[in-house]
């Protein structure tokens, strides 16, 4: 391994510990192990410099904090930490979306919600708040993240989280692709990192399809709506190709499983006629919508169709994906690892996933050391030089970074 990882003149601000929900255990586990595997290379470096690795805190077997949160039979619950944190870096680690989990309330079972996974959250914050070095919250999908702004007699509900952490001493919030950003102007004054998946995205889609050409002529990145705009005009910037915009027209006079129905979709853009369009977006709720702009592409003559989202949630179940990829109006659907999928989703052929676990273990190993985290922020180069060397030298290039 390249010594990319290696902070020859940082010390990590203090030991670390992953403070791992039981949402979140599986991407976690794939986290400590890529820290444990950047450290244990970065050994033979920092002997050669005669460093103190003692001190480094890098001699461990897992940075997984021993925890749990057990339930009483109410229903309440309590954060219990097995083992000392006082003087640590803690990095508490939740999946809110991760519905596959119950408990108990008087006999009957419910479904852990987004607010429960929230409260199991702060439950961990205030266990280790008093005698940690410094918390730092990671929350890949921002909890309420969905409710960042007010446009009638409505509550803040992202807004007041947020502050509510801070409130409790969390230093840091670490998010993925969040719905709206500027939500951090809540917290002006505390750290707010949101970093995006695009170049995994980038990556899954070369590695799964090495025959694709990367030019106007074949490739389209398509925006569903005006909100996902800014992630669509990146990636084409980046990868010098056109880029088209749905324009959803919804009837205002109505409202519909909570929203307004749309009514059309107008399409703005070049032709898409035998070319790879990319439909790019923070999340499949339903799937509703990416469905009905897969459509219009394929029915305007699309080559191939390729849905990424950074969630995945699907909370309409997966039918309805299985019909439009038997019907041809999709032929797959890429999504991070970030958030809960279940076994059946995995199943799928029409599905991949982009394994976001080594890009995350590095934005923690950075924070650890307190260095600077803009390249991390801003992915572009690696972009860059990965559609780069595909163009030059091919599949081949993908088994050297793996």
């Amino acid at each position: 391994m390249a010594n990319n990882y290696v902070f020859h003149d940082s010390l990590p601000v203090a030991p670390l510990k992953l403070a791992a929900l039981e949402s979140c255990r599986p991407l976690a586990s794939q986290v400590n192990d890529y820290i444990v595997s950047f450290r244990r290379n970065d050994i033979q470096e920092l002997i050669r410099r005669k460093e103190d690795l003692n001190y480094r805190g890098y001699d461990v077997d897992s940075y997984l904090l021993q925890m749990k949160c057990p339930r009483f039979g109410s229903g309440e619950a309590k954060a219990v930490i097995e083992e000392s944190v006082r003087g640590t870096d803690i990095f508490a680690m939740v999946d809110v979306t991760n519905y596959s989990l119950t408990y108990t309330v008087n006999g009957c079972t419910n479904h852990m919600s987004p607010d429960d996974h929230f409260q199991d959250l702060k439950r961990v914050i205030g266990a280790v708040a008093t005698t940690a070095h410094r918390v730092n919250v990671i929350m890949p999908f921002l909890y309420e993240g969905r409710q960042h702004k007010r446009t009638k007699r409505e509550s803040l509900d992202c807004a007041m989280a947020l502050e509510e952490l801070v409130r409790m001493g969390v230093s840091n919030i670490i998010t993925f692709d969040a719905h709206d950003p500027r939500v951090q102007n809540a917290i002006p004054l505390s750290g707010f990192d949101n970093f995006m998946p695009t170049y995994q995205f980038v990556k899954a889609l070369f590695e799964h399809d090495p025959g694709l050409r990367i030019d106007k002529e074949h490739l389209m990145i398509i925006s569903p709506d005006e909100g996902a705009m800014h992630r669509a005009v990146y990636l084409a910037n980046n990868l010098s190709v056109d880029m088209g915009m749905f324009y959803k027209r919804r009837d205002y006079s109505r409202v519909v499983g909570g929203r307004n129905p749309i009514v059309a979709h107008e399409f703005l853009g070049s032709s898409v006629k035998d070319k790879t369009v990319l439909i790019i977006d923070d999340m499949i709720s339903s799937g509703e919508s990416m469905l009905d702009t897969a459509r219009e592409l394929k029915e305007r003559r699309a080559g191939k169709v390729i849905v990424c989202c950074t969630f995945g949630l699907f909370t309409n179940g997966l039918e309805k994906f299985d019909e439009f990829y038997e019907k041809g109006y999709i032929d797959y659907v890429i999504t991070t690892n970030l958030n809960y999928r279940p076994k059946e989703l995995l199943e799928r052929d029409w599905y991949l996933e982009a394994d976001m676990s080594k890009y995350l273990a590095a934005i923690i190993n950075s924070f650890n050391h307190d260095v600077s985290i803009s390249s991390t922020l801003s992915p572009t180069k690696k972009i860059q030089d990965l559609v780069r060397r595909r163009q030059s030298d091919g599949y081949e290039y993908f088994q050297t970074i793996q």
